[in-house]
């Protein structure tokens, strides 16, 4: 886990003039590397690299080169991520091909699995969150690319004088002149942005900045386009489970899986402490337990609120207590949230809508005071089948026996009925197809709502930008699997994944996350749909896979998460923060902030719940001020560290 930069320069001389802006780019993504830092460079390529050490610590250096004996300088690599499995690959590349290793590091596998294998055959036997860039000295071709679910971010942006690649989008943007980019805000992506609750990829909120898509490749030569090529498609193949004894086969599966990446997950040199995220829920609450398996000492860390309903602090205390592990709970007050959220802002390069991320980032902060990684529960809804909103079908499934054109009609009808009516948006909802009214797991402004507060409302940027082709791929699936296909591509790795990473990142800790594995997904894409979701729960086969390793109170419990009552504080304690900053904002060319005012006061008035499309808008606002307008100015610490282990 660490923060890369990379520039493919289109002349020597051009790489040149960028190495002089290497070291401030470098300093914006301090905090994901602050065990030692180094750059390199060879001819028009130049590489940066901030190390949060794992895994070998004394000797696997990075920018690190490798060859085969032939040709020892051949590769330099750029590496951010942990592979999980990379002892078995060495294994497998000195016996097939007698290769060499000069350490006992994870990044040589990547290297010579790609030598030796290739990318095709090499990727796919990558276990671990990756991205990573190869430089091939001899064929003079950069290559890289990014774990299959988009567990650990690259950035690129493209100009006259190169490419660039990077962990933090706030590198990338210092590099605009020797690039040869605008820092353009991109306003199609600002309104995928307050429909989704977060910018999808491969968008930015700048034009001329994009992401690597999760499970893609990619090559760049000095002067040439960037290439890209998309390594993993996952499907989601349910296999029909015919009788109970297949039904107990299925869990033993599911569990056998989960103990074994969990393990994997584990991996660090002997003095390094791996800890545990623990909310209320099973995901988490399994996590931690099978990770007790491995670590005696294991510590669970836990935050929450002082407010009825908004906290898991005492069902994750009980959890704790049952699975035997040391417990570490961090509450958060609406003043911290107010005084911290400019920075967390900055930390996440673009804005990301979800509240959760803020206590998210306290508990990290806690966390990072006692151990240098922690595993959490991120990718089980979406692999297993956790969200509520997937058993919209089952509640929707009247409606699909109506004919059209009174579908229709029931639309019409729906339209008319007052904002907050009980009914109204189970009759707008049954109206639609799935294509339709399905575009992840966060649904915050529809375009009626968008065009009276986003002043560069476009008709033709909707939500089917982001869809359309993940549905055309899905045709002849339930529609809970087309749903979880969605929000693979959509909510994981937007929302969920970015404010992992960035939040965890920003206190030097690194985040492990065994669902998502791909022996974990290869389990779990043949669970059929009355295993996943039934009248009464989600995520059905796990739970029963897993009735063994939870406390009972936890098994059946629909979990919050890291739950914030934004709803109560905007009408109280955070309302005049919230028109402070609106009324600030110097964003009148985007937004009518005479209606985002009004949404405010209507909030208040309790007529309506606008909570999270204000909060949308706030992020935005801060994020603008930070990064448009440079009016607002957070103080960033040095990474402290080591911090007490």
């Amino acid at each position: 886990m660490c923060g890369l930069l990379g520039l493919v320069c289109a002349s020597e001389d051009d790489a040149t003039k960028a190495r002089q802006a290497v070291g401030a780019a470098m300093h914006c993504q301090r905090h994901r590397g602050p065990d030692e830092s180094d750059t390199w460079a060879d001819g028009p390529v130049v590489f940066g690299f901030n190390r949060l050490a794992f895994i070998d610590v004394e000797r696997s250096h990075q920018p690190l080169t490798w060859g085969p004996p032939e040709s020892p300088a051949r590769y330099t690599l750029n590496f951010n991520g942990e592979i999980y499995n990379y002892q078995e690959l060495r294994e497998q590349l000195i016996a097939e091909h007698d290769a060499t290793f000069a350490t006992e590091g994870d990044g040589e596998a990547i290297v010579a699995a790609w030598h030796y294998w290739g990318a095709d055959t090499a990727l796919p036997r990558l276990r671990g969150m990756f991205a990573f860039l190869i430089w091939d000295a001899e064929e003079q071709v950069l290559h890289g690319a990014r774990d299959p679910f988009g567990i650990k971010p690259l950035f690129y942006a493209a100009g006259p004088q190169g490419t660039a690649f990077s962990s933090e989008k706030k590198s990338l943007l210092e590099l605009t002149e020797q690039l040869g980019i605008s820092g353009a805000l991109d306003t199609r992506a600002l309104q995928h942005y307050l429909t989704l609750q977060y910018v999808p990829e491969p968008e930015t909120l700048h034009l001329d900045i994009r992401r690597i898509e999760s499970g893609t490749s990619f090559t760049v030569a000095p002067g040439g386009e960037l290439r890209t090529k998309r390594y993993f498609v996952p499907r989601f193949d349910a296999q029909p489970v015919r009788d109970a004894t297949e039904s107990r086969q299925l869990h033993e599966r599911i569990r056998d899986v989960m103990r074994d990446s969990v393990g994997k997950h584990m991996i660090a040199d002997p003095d390094i402490t791996v800890g545990a995220f623990l909310s209320g829920g099973i995901d988490s609450t399994a996590i931690a337990a099978l990770a007790k398996e491995h670590n005696p000492n294991l510590i669970a860390f836990t935050t929450g609120f002082e407010r009825e309903g908004y906290s898991e602090v005492d069902v994750a205390a009980e959890s704790a207590a049952a699975i035997g592990v040391k417990h570490v709970i961090r509450t958060v007050s609406a003043d911290e949230m107010m005084d911290t959220l400019p920075l967390i802002v900055w930390y996440l390069d673009d804005p990301v809508a979800d509240p959760a991320l803020v206590p998210l980032w306290f508990i990290a902060r806690e966390a990072r005071k006692h151990v240098k990684a922690v595993l959490s529960g991120e990718g089980s809804d979406e692999l297993f089948g956790g969200y509520t909103i997937y058993r919209e079908p089952l509640s929707l499934a009247p409606f699909e026996k109506v004919p059209g054109g009174v579908r229709k009609l029931i639309g019409k009808v729906s339209s008319k009925i007052p904002e907050g009516t009980r009914g109204k948006d189970l009759l707008r909802r049954g109206a639609l197809p799935l294509e339709e009214r399905y575009y992840g797991n966060a649904r915050l402004f529809r375009d009626d709502q968008l065009r009276g507060v986003l002043r560069t409302f476009d008709p033709s940027a909707g939500h089917q930008d982001v869809t359309a082709d993940l549905y055309a791929s899905s045709t002849g699936w339930d529609p809970v699997s087309r749903m979880q296909h969605i929000d693979l591509f959509t909510w994981l790795r937007g929302d969920i994944l970015v404010k992992a990473d960035k939040v965890t990142m920003a206190n030097s800790l690194e985040l492990r996350v065994p669902f998502l594995d791909h022996e974990v997904f290869r389990v779990a894409s043949t669970i059929p749909l009355e295993e996943k979701i039934t009248k009464e729960t989600t995520k059905h086969a796990l739970r029963r896979a897993l009735a063994d390793i939870v406390p009972g109170h936890v098994l059946n419990r629909r979990k919050l998460g890291f739950p914030v009552p934004i709803r109560h504080w905007l009408r109280n304690e955070m309302y005049d923060w919230a028109r402070g900053i609106i009324n600030d904002s110097a964003t009148d060319a985007l937004l009518d902030k005479p209606a985002v005012l009004r949404l405010l006061e209507d909030h208040r008035a309790g007529n309506l719940d606008h909570s999270r499309r204000i909060w949308a808008l706030l992020l935005f606002m801060l994020w603008h001020g930070i990064f448009v307008e440079n009016r607002i100015k957070p103080e960033i610490p040095e990474p402290q560290y080591p911090v007490l282990l």
